[in-house]
């Protein structure tokens, strides 16, 4: 058409994005030699197809679709001439011959067709078919370029685009917002003698607005006028959103109170809408809901698109409930909402972990009759990933691809990062063989999931594998990839080679950033190499990195645990030095140390500091001032700082009542360390694990004091676990001397407290299996269930022990009990015992409890999701995960056969 290039690059680049312009034309090579046939089998086969496409509904004749499914495009276009006095039949085979035929599926193949009809002067066919792509190609701005840079070519050569040719590219243009090509075919098409009408103004501006080129909309809107041409509401609306996407309220309001005066170009529905998208995404929510309700009162109901930017933005900002309120107002009106409002409410729901409510709304839009796209699939796969549901994240994945949606690679990512997050990275190094199976290429941001996946496990080496082989990929590391690798470094207390892997990052021309430095200081910090990590942060000084307190936060943290407060405080005039202040969890940091080092009442002062510094404290500085006070025995000044930082609006989490309940087992005081349990749960919060181990231990002890008649009193060095870290200990000696009998009491005073039977039972089995009581464990978990409750943590501590011990007759007769009492063992005893029974040869077995796990997860097709199920419950094998790197490397390098 013209030479863009120029154009581009001698205008201002600020508004516009300059794309590179794709080979020409003659440069495409096609090395694929698949479907190519000699002259003679040409010639041969022309008449047979020229005869089946005079007969009627010929297109769906499978004679005809078998013969064509290797057309080259040469042939196609001699085909094409055979009718080139039937125009309509001309364009008809051109559109369907690209469908049909394997060969020429890509843009650069139907580009090449119609080079071949327009050298054999099929030039009323050429524009026809130049429509055509010009309408499949407005859903993307390389293929709509490619296809420009093609009609180019063509023009010198001496062929000309048509009026109708120029006006639906215009429009292809509008649609992806590509205001500043559309001048140029602008003018261009008045360079070829050409007038354009209302229609190609209106697009022209249209394209402009998009774009925000709101100068350039408005000069064209003037010389529109200047030509005679009325306002109407369409254009108006174009220069709403103009006006919306500069963040030009005042302006965008001003053409609304125009079209509002005016008479027959009163603002619509997309008018409308349009406002209030821009209300949304400038904060306004309640502006954006008044208008709605206005736009109602003048008789111009809201519209999908109203209702879903509605949607969208109350979902944003985490107000899913009212979302759904205002779904149902959108149904009760009989608007029908399409996918993209259910994808908006879905990905909102799981957003919040509500993958159940997200799961309902995703079989309703089925029931709709709608059918769900990739974008869709995705967000939901996400949700279950996220949140752990690994099992039904592949059942998704099933139905996608049995309803031939097809996954792309932000699918495979997805699903990676899922089992990344529960620590499966070695099955995330499976999929990827998967994804190339699928003929998909992983992209940096698989590499990156892996690395980090890996890294988080302290699978360094694999790491190291994945993150030196993406070269060899063609990919480049990017600053995630290092970050990510550094800080698993750091981790495991190997900063020295996290340096070096810095020289190696900067070395590349990959400017570290503040998580980098951050997680490089952090991990000589914790080594004790203060000085170093000094150096690190000069550094980043120096490179104007520093915009938080996290990384100054890492020298505070290690200096408190040195007992070094004194010094702690210092760093918080650094930190004003360089503009920053310090935050909550600064403070929180020195709070702690303050306590560590037994200055209860110096924390109780910095709680004063903080409120006059205006950074109010949080639950966490509180907790860690209570458990000060506690630990020096003033349990009740720690009681009355939990009711005052609840008059502040504070809420105390498990971790805050956890602190009062073991200094009150520590004290002896069971009978108020029960009501603290009592104040928790009405107050919404669920005790954890380390609440009810220190109830057992207490009332073990006591229990056993009483028994023995030895004394009242308990030896509270007893109580306390010897790692804080585990959240699953207690007093091994508890478990170890407890009469079973006892749970039933503990229960009763729980259940009497509101607390959670099923977590009593988890603890108390999960400790009973700790010291090889497996007989007790089983008959309390029988016991629970047969009430009707399901402890899930305590069926696996079981099931992990008879499978340790290799006892699967036990396990397997254990795992029918469940399923009796109307309950199914969690996907990861699943796992563990078809592990188990793999490893000593019963593969039959193991394959039953394959079928299993997919019939009792109420899995409806079970041929179509047996293949990611057995995926997930295979063994690990980590020797493999090489291979795996190699064969990938082996697809980059490979060329691919058009298929």
């Amino acid at each position: 058409m013209l030479d863009y290039r120029n154009k581009l690059l001698n205008l201002a680049p600020r508004a516009f994005i300059v794309f590179p312009f794709p080979p020409l034309l003659s440069s495409v090579s096609y090395s694929s030699s698949v479907g190519q046939t000699d002259q003679e089998t040409v010639n041969d086969i022309l008449p047979r197809i020229s005869a089946l496409m005079k007969k009627p509904n010929w297109e769906q004749n499978s004679l005809l679709k078998s013969l064509v499914s290797h057309m080259s495009p040469g042939t196609a276009s001699k085909i094409i001439e055979r009718h080139s006095n039937d125009i309509e039949l001309g364009v008809r085979f051109f559109k369907w011959v690209c469908r049909q035929s394997t060969y020429c599926y890509d843009l650069d193949s139907r580009i090449l067709l119609l080079n071949l009809m327009v050298s054999s002067s099929l030039l009323r066919i050429s524009h026809k078919a130049i429509i055509v792509l010009m309408k499949e190609c407005c859903n993307s701005e390389t293929e709509i370029l490619k296809l420009m840079g093609a009609l180019d070519d063509m023009r010198k050569t001496g062929f000309c685009l048509t009026y109708p040719c120029y006006s639906s590219l215009l429009i292809s243009l509008a649609k992806l917002g590509m205001g500043l090509l559309a001048f140029f075919v602008y003018k261009r098409m008045v360079g070829d003698g050409f007038v354009p009408g209302i229609i190609d103004y209106r697009t022209i501006i249209n394209a402009l607005c998009k774009n925000g080129s709101m100068q350039a909309a408005e000069t064209f809107f003037c010389r529109m006028l200047k030509l005679g041409f009325g306002l109407d509401s369409h254009t108006c609306t174009s220069l709403v959103l103009g006006n919306c996407r500069v963040k030009d309220l005042q302006g965008a309001f001003r053409v609304f109170e125009i079209m509002s005066k005016g008479d027959g170009y009163g603002p619509n529905s997309v008018t409308y809408s349009i406002l209030i998208h821009g209300l949304c995404q400038m904060g306004k929510l309640e502006e954006a809901f008044c208008l709605k309700e206005k736009m109602s009162k003048k008789g111009c109901q809201p519209s999908t698109r109203t209702y879903t930017v509605l949607l969208k933005a109350l979902c944003d900002v985490g107000l899913t409930n009212k979302a759904l309120s205002l779904f149902n107002e959108m149904v009760t009106k009989e608007c029908k909402p399409n996918v993209h409002t259910y994808t908006i409410l879905i990905d909102g729901f799981c957003r919040e972990g509500k993958t159940e409510e997200a799961n309902g709304l995703f079989r309703e839009m089925l029931k709709d009759g709608l059918f769900p796209g990739t974008v869709t699939y995705n967000v939901l796969i996400n949700g279950y990933c996220k949140h752990g549901h690994i099992v039904s994240a592949f059942e998704l994945l099933s139905v996608m691809e049995r309803r031939r949606c097809r996954p792309n690679i932000r699918t495979y990512n997805e699903l990676m990062e899922g089992l990344c997050r529960v620590g499966r990275s070695y099955k995330a190094m499976y999929l990827l063989r998967r994804v190339i199976d699928c003929g998909l290429m992983p992209d940096i941001v698989t590499y990156n999931i892996l690395i980090d996946g890996f890294c988080r496990e302290g699978q360094l080496e694999m790491a190291y594998n994945i993150f030196k082989s993406m070269n060899s990929f063609g990919l480049e590391p990017d600053v995630f990839s290092f970050t990510a690798y550094i800080d698993g470094l750091c981790k495991q207390g190997k900063p020295e080679q996290a340096s070096s892997t810095l020289g190696l990052m900067i070395k590349k021309g990959i400017s570290p950033d503040e998580v980098t430095f951050t997680a490089l200081i952090d991990g000589y910090c914790k080594i004790g190499e203060i000085g170093t990590a000094s150096v690190f942060f000069e550094k980043m000084v120096k490179k104007r990195s520093l915009t938080t307190s996290h990384t100054l936060n890492s020298f505070l943290d290690v200096l408190t645990k040195d007992n070094k407060v004194r010094k702690g405080q210092a760093m918080i005039g650094k930190m004003l030095k360089y503009g920053l202040f310090p935050s909550v969890v600064t403070y929180t940091i020195l709070v702690n140390g303050l306590c560590q080092a037994g200055e209860a009442t110096g924390g109780l002062r910095m709680l004063e500091l903080m409120k006059r510094a205006s950074c109010l404290p949080n639950v966490y500085t509180y907790t860690v001032v209570m458990n000060g006070l506690c630990q020096s025995g003033r349990v009740e000044e720690a009681e009355k700082l939990l009711f005052s930082m609840r008059n502040l609006g504070i809420s105390p989490n498990h971790i805050t009542y956890t602190v009062l309940v073991k200094a009150h087992v520590n004290a002896g005081n069971l009978d108020r360390a029960f009501e603290i349990l009592s104040t928790m749960v009405r107050n919404g919060c669920q005790p954890n694990t380390r609440i009810y181990s220190a109830l057992i231990s207490g009332f073990s002890e006591l229990h056993m004091a009483v028994t023995t008649s030895s004394n009242c009193s308990i030896d509270s060095s007893r109580l306390l676990p010897s790692n804080e870290n585990d959240s699953n200990c207690t007093s091994t000696n508890v478990f170890r001397e407890m009469d079973t009998e006892l749970a039933f009491k503990i229960e009763d005073k729980v259940n009497k407290c509101g607390g959670s039977a099923i977590d009593l039972y988890n603890v108390l089995v999960t400790g009973l299996c700790k010291e090889g009581k497996i007989a007790e464990a089983a008959h309390l978990t029988k016991d629970i269930m047969r009430r009707g409750l399901f402890p899930e943590k305590a069926v696996y501590s079981i099931i992990q022990h008879y499978c340790k011990e290799h006892q699967y007759e036990h396990c397997l007769d254990f795992m029918q009990v469940i399923l009796n009492h109307g309950f199914v063992p969690s996907a990861s005893c699943y796992c563990s015992v078809i592990h188990g029974l793999h490893s000593v040869g019963r593969v039959q077995q193991a394959q039953e409890l394959v079928s299993d796990l997919v019939k009792y997860n109420g899995i409806e097709e079970n041929t179509e999701v047996l293949p990611f199920i057995e995926f997930l419950v295979e063994k690990e094998q980590p020797e493999q995960c090489l291979e795996i790197l190699k064969l990938v490397e082996q697809v980059h390098y490979r060329e691919r056969p058009i298929i």
